[in-house]
């Protein structure tokens, strides 16, 4: 197996310009450069992470816990993140917490006893656990997609001791999301805007930000569109199939059911749909259906799914470069970081094909949100 020394000796560099070259800690002439780039190709070099590792403190790795097999969701955000990490240098550990606080609790520390340089996170309802051996242990970490509470995540001066306050605003961690509550309130107002009077929600689990911030969504569509709130038309899908599709027929079977369904994830789509197939109920004739997450096969549904797109490969791109920043400035302060949504008309909400190339894939329309970065 090559060495650094033999690298340096094909090149005529030294191995200190070598390792400059390979670990990118100091500038060198293009000629030079390339020069040790051919002679590791020549030579078929590995550079030797785990030495590499011994020296730097640095194992170049991340580790990213979300629930990745269980909502499709995350696989799209896995895949910006995995792509990411490889242009920056990083490999990628993966550990599924499966959304529940215990397991969440014990697959970070494992994630942490491989030394990993920082962590991406996607937290469970109750984080309490894990935000506490996090900021025990000092782990470099972004929350992805769903948000921790600032109190669940403010630091404590150094030299206070348990019990003190913590500082107004400082929060520990960065976290990314998308926007939930605008674009919620967009699909709630579209439905009034054709003509519903009663517009039901199939929420999410209870206790994610995720949940709260479209829960609060709807409740805002309501209110413009000069409709009263009924908490009968709101019910929890626990954010998954089986679950909307409980809530779906439990909606059905009310004396005066909604006309109209938002449902608030992907996979409580699948389930909704089923609920309203087993009940004999035809989208959008019966009853018109929008949903919170595009997806791909969104546009071969008959109707096809009027959607919120959320920017998933970007949230997981995103999330590795704050991190990185963090991994830089460990100091900096905290950022939370919201990312827009697209609004894709389709035909499920009952409104008609649209004509030419546009309605033949489904046309896009801004939610009209911006991306929104806010320093706590």
């Amino acid at each position: 197996m090559a060495t650094m020394a033999d690298v340096a000796r094909s090149a005529g560099v030294s191995v200190a310009t070598v390792s400059h070259v390979l670990n990118g800690t100091r500038p060198v002439l293009p000629h030079t450069r390339q020069a040790v780039l051919d002679a590791v190709d020549a030579l078929g070099y590995t550079p030797n992470t785990l030495a590499r590792s011994l020296v730097t403190s640095r194992t170049r790795s991340i580790g990213l816990a979300v629930s990745a097999i269980s909502n499709p969701y995350f696989t799209e955000i896995l895949q910006g993140v995995e792509a990411a990490a490889l242009e920056a240098g990083y490999s990628l550990l993966l550990a599924d917490p499966h959304d529940d606080p215990r397991h969440e609790r014990k697959v970070v520390q494992l994630l942490h006893e491989r030394r990993v340089d920082g962590m991406i996170v996607a937290p469970s309802a109750d984080p309490t656990d894990l935000v506490d051996y996090l900021r025990r242990h000092a782990v470099p970490t972004v929350f992805l997609d769903r948000l921790v509470d600032a109190h669940a995540t403010q630091d404590v001066p150094p030299g206070d001791g348990a019990g003190a306050a913590p500082r107004a605003n400082a929060l520990c961690f960065d976290q990314v999301c998308a926007e939930s509550a605008a674009p919620t309130a967009l699909l709630v107002t579209h439905l009034a805007g054709l003509g519903h009077r009663r517009i039901a929600l199939v929420a999410g689990l209870p206790g994610l930000s995720t949940t709260g911030e479209r829960v609060a969504g709807y409740r805002e569509g309501l209110a413009a569109a000069g409709l009263a709130y009924d908490d009968r038309l709101v019910v929890s899908g626990n954010s998954e199939s089986a679950g909307a599709e409980r809530a779906t027929a439990a909606l059905l079977g009310l004396p005066d059911p909604p006309t109209a369904l938002v449902t608030a994830n992907n996979a409580m789509t699948i389930g909704a749909l089923r609920a309203l197939r087993r009940h004999g109920r035809s989208v959008p004739d019966d009853i018109a259906l929008c949903c919170f997450d595009d997806f791909a096969w969104a546009d071969l549904f008959s109707p096809r799914l009027t959607a919120i797109a959320q920017p998933s490969r970007e949230l997981g791109g995103r999330a590795v470069r704050v991190l990185l920043d963090r991994l830089a400035e460990p100091e900096r302060p905290a950022r939370t970081l919201r990312l827009p949504c697209t609004f894709v008309h389709r035909t499920s909400c009952g409104c008609p094909e649209e004509p030419g190339p546009a309605g033949a894939a489904g046309y896009t329309a801004s939610s009209t949100l911006s991306e929104k970065g806010t320093a706590t």
